[in-house]
């Protein structure tokens, strides 16, 4: 049986997630696949901002930085600008990373800038009130949409491929294997990489839009997803409401500490010259 607890910091449980989140079942991936990669707690960086899935960080034994809401891609920037030798892994929420935290999301994916986000995309703000995100699908209900979402939903890989990650994935809390085996991919690419992993909210979610219990949300996940060959022979109107899971981008290409630390070798050549 795999040892979680040397990975965690067992004086800060019990956790605060709900019962049937499904934000614990994408932490143990996370970590079983850093155990797998051999990598020592030491050479791991942790970055979170807020949110449920952002408390994460305060579990795990690993370098970690808490920090402010949608900022948390900009403290990983500025960590591995400073320690470009260590891995940082970001761990956010769908309205983390793409509300507040837009801008650093596009531009850190555009960069290409060398981290694994983990974006645990449940469709609403689920700690802060049940407010809708970004990602929450038209129709339906939020805090601040008691009459239905009318805001077409972001494609969050989509976003980070037309951005320009290196990596990208999608997957669901349901396939826990094929997570696993993204994440690994992930941290291993050099350059930017998005892991996006569709969980249940059965609280601030599921109750207010009637999706049963958190199994019933777990096997709607599983019922409703498709690899990414399964989709390309489907026709449009048969993907609606579909989850598509696979590598959506796997490419090599400059990755941006890399070339500043040639720019800074290079300018120093001519003024020393």
């Amino acid at each position: 049986m795999f040892n979680y607890e040397k990975y965690l910091r067992m004086n800060r449980f019990p956790h605060i997630w709900c019962t049937g989140c499904g934000i614990g079942v994408v932490l143990k991936a996370l970590l079983r696949a850093i155990d797998s990669l051999k990598l020592s707690k030491d050479e791991v960086v942790m970055v979170s901002g807020i949110g449920c899935s952002s408390r994460a960080t305060g579990y795990v034994d690993f370098n970690t930085l808490h920090t402010t809401h949608g900022r948390a891609i900009a403290f990983a920037t500025g960590v591995k600008m400073a320690k470009p030798e260590m891995t940082v892994i970001v761990v956010s929420g769908d309205g983390d990373a793409t509300a507040i935290g837009g801008n650093h999301y596009i531009h850190a994916a555009r960069r290409n800038i060398d981290m694994t986000v983990i974006l645990f995309n449940n469709h609403i703000y689920g700690m802060t009130g049940g407010q809708y995100s970004p990602t929450t699908p038209q129709g339906r209900f939020a805090s601040t949409a008691p009459y239905g979402n009318l805001e077409a939903p972001f494609n969050t890989s989509g976003l980070a491929e037309a951005a320009g990650a290196s990596f990208v994935a999608r997957t669901t809390a349901y396939q826990v294997a094929q997570m696993e085996r993204f994440m690994k991919q992930g941290i291993q690419k050099k350059g930017f990489s998005l892991i996006e992993v569709r969980t249940p909210c059965p609280v601030a979610y599921g109750r207010r839009n009637r999706l049963g219990s958190p199994v019933d949300m777990f096997k709607a996940l599983k019922e409703g997803s498709l690899t990414k060959a399964q989709a390309e022979k489907m026709k449009p109107e048969e993907l609606e409401g579909k989850i598509i899971t696979g590598v959506l981008v796997d490419v090599e290409k400059p990755e941006y500490i890399d070339e500043y630390d040639k720019l800074i070798e290079r300018v120093g050549k001519a003024v020393s010259g």
